[in-house]
């Protein structure tokens, strides 16, 4: 056995090391920001958080977003993507590794939000949300206009102004922040609210919802690149018009959106038209109205005293009317005497033919006639009433003979029944000792295990139990300090104690004699120990 050469070196636990390791990194780093790029990003961990590497060209160091903090960032983490990021530097005793935990993230320069916003926008393209099909026309002269926007800033007044200007509507303004975090949720929400609005609620529901903003940076427009944003406006079932920044500036939202605007003026303009120009055309188209119902009347009039010219006289055209009214009158006398005397001869050829035998005789077969149905029905009657009743003594019949087996079948199941209770009731005072006496055989095998697993067993064989002054065990002599109060436990009570100075080392004690080999060979019995 080698001889271990002792060492005025003190020992230390691992959680101990890295404890220390961990508090000189957090000491001799804090806060940093670093630029790197994301490798190894999954999205969440089922617990919420975000485990990936922030890399460049040298070296790699880990990274985590707390579930919380993932929940408020800005800007997401995605693969690939080149960001700076600002957070604690830390180390993981579990697997000693430092990492660094992310507390705000942000792309790294302009590049890497041109890639962020091409590839979002591809994506969202490929959903459908920027189709020309899904783009509804604006209304001509909307009753209330919706804006989005701040409203302290001077974005608001250029569109009250306009608006005033070229034609007064009801605006309803719904303040949100612009830019900065949360913006993107606000006008989210904001565009959900408007949309909301029912035909019952105190506030009117708008026609048409401007959503605008002053011109800025890429990064003081990104709110409106985010995807709430983008799913909001395509999502709008009121007309949408997006004013966000200046004439060059481009975001999301203006492709779902249903008209984009250069500016927030032409916004306001693209929403109302101009009053006096519709004045002016409503004047005009009235004076033409009335002009041209003036010429039409003229021209009636000029074709009326025209056709009225071509017409003849009245008196010549009722002469040849009135000639034919005389003459018809003439002749009208002796027509209806010779009309009376034909009526009056048909009326003589008739009465010769009606006699009271004739009649007498069509009575009669009308009669004869009616006896004849009458025994038919009769004859019916009684042929269908018999079917009837012969068909309901056959149903009786098999009703009686139902009934029958029924009740056999029933006495039959009774009587199984309780054939089967009587063994039951035999069968149950055995089986409730049988249960009883398995509980009592487990209790008392529990009983003689705790018993034997007691520390009561181990006091009676000799051993006690050493308390401090509060009644905790005293597992080792380090943990006793001379002078202290003692409680010491027997099998048969408790007695008092103080501690006193060192105890003396315990006698070493006696080797164990070397136990002997077997033999080889299979020689001779060997040893059984």
């Amino acid at each position: 056995m080698t001889d271990v050469v002792p060492s005025n070196t003190p020992e230390i636990s691992v959680s101990d090391l890295s404890a220390a390791i961990k508090r000189t990194v957090e000491d001799a780093f804090g806060y940093v920001r670093l630029r790197g790029e994301v490798s190894g990003f999954k999205g969440p961990s089922a617990s919420g958080h975000c485990y990936f590497r922030l890399k460049d060209e040298g070296a790699a160091i880990e990274a985590v977003i707390w579930k919380g903090t993932y929940g408020r960032l800005k800007f997401k983490p995605q693969e690939g993507l080149e960001v700076v990021a600002t957070g604690r530097v830390t180390t993981f005793p579990g697997s000693s590794k430092y990492q660094v935990v992310i507390e705000s993230l942000e792309p790294a320069g302009v590049g890497a939000l041109m890639a962020l916003l091409e590839e979002r926008r591809k994506t969202l393209a490929a959903e459908g949300l920027f189709d020309a099909a899904r783009k509804r026309p604006l209304p001509y002269l909307p009753a209330v206009i919706g804006v989005v926007t701040s409203p302290t800033g001077a974005v608001i007044r250029d569109i009250l102004h306009r608006l005033e200007d070229r034609f007064p509507r009801t605006v309803l303004v719904w303040p949100v922040r612009v830019q900065g975090e949360g913006s993107a949720a606000e006008v989210a929400a904001a565009i959900r609210g408007f949309n909301a609005i029912g035909p019952d609620d105190d506030l009117p529901r708008p026609d048409v919802i401007i959503v605008a903003r002053g011109g800025g940076s890429l990064e003081d427009l990104w709110g409106f690149n985010e995807e709430i944003v983008v799913r909001a406006a395509a999502g709008s079932a009121i007309p949408l018009i997006s004013a966000v920044g200046h004439e060059t500036d481009t975001t999301l939202i203006d492709f779902a959106a249903d008209r984009r605007a250069p500016t927030p003026t032409a916004a306001a303009e693209m929403a109302v038209p101009v009053r006096a120009d519709l004045v002016a055309e409503t004047q005009g188209l009235g004076r033409r109205l009335g002009l041209a119902v003036a010429r039409r009347m003229d021209g009636r009039r000029t074709e009326l005293r025209a056709a009225a010219r071509a017409l003849p006289d009245a008196e010549r055209l009722l002469a040849t009317a009135r000639q034919r009214l005389d003459a018809a009158g003439e002749r009208l006398p002796n027509a209806l005497a010779a009309n009376a005397g034909a009526h009056r001869t048909r009326l003589v050829r008739a009465a010769g033919r009606l006699s009271p035998a004739l009649l007498a005789g069509r009575i009669e077969r009308s009669r004869d006639r009616v006896a004849t149905l009458s025994d038919r029905a009769m004859a019916a009657l009684e042929r269908r009433t018999e079917l009837r009743r012969q068909g309901f003594v056959t149903l009786s019949d098999r009703l009686s003979r139902s009934l029958g087996v029924y009740a056999r079948t029933q006495s039959d199941r009774l009587g199984r029944a309780r054939d089967r209770l009587h063994s039951l009731h035999a069968r149950a005072p055995r089986a409730i000792a049988l249960v009883l006496r398995r509980g009592s055989e487990r209790l008392d095998g529990a009983a003689k295990l705790l018993a034997a697993l007691s520390y009561q067993g181990v006091l009676a064989r000799g051993f006690a139990l050493v308390r401090d002054a509060e009644g905790r065990p005293l597992r080792s002599a380090a943990a006793v300090t001379p002078g202290m109060a003692l409680a010491i436990e027997f099998a048969d009570g408790r007695v008092g104690a103080t501690a006193g100075g060192d105890a003396p080392p315990p006698a070493p004690k006696p080797a164990r004699a070397a136990e002997p080999k077997a033999r080889k060979g299979g020689e001779g019995q060997g040893s059984l120990f």
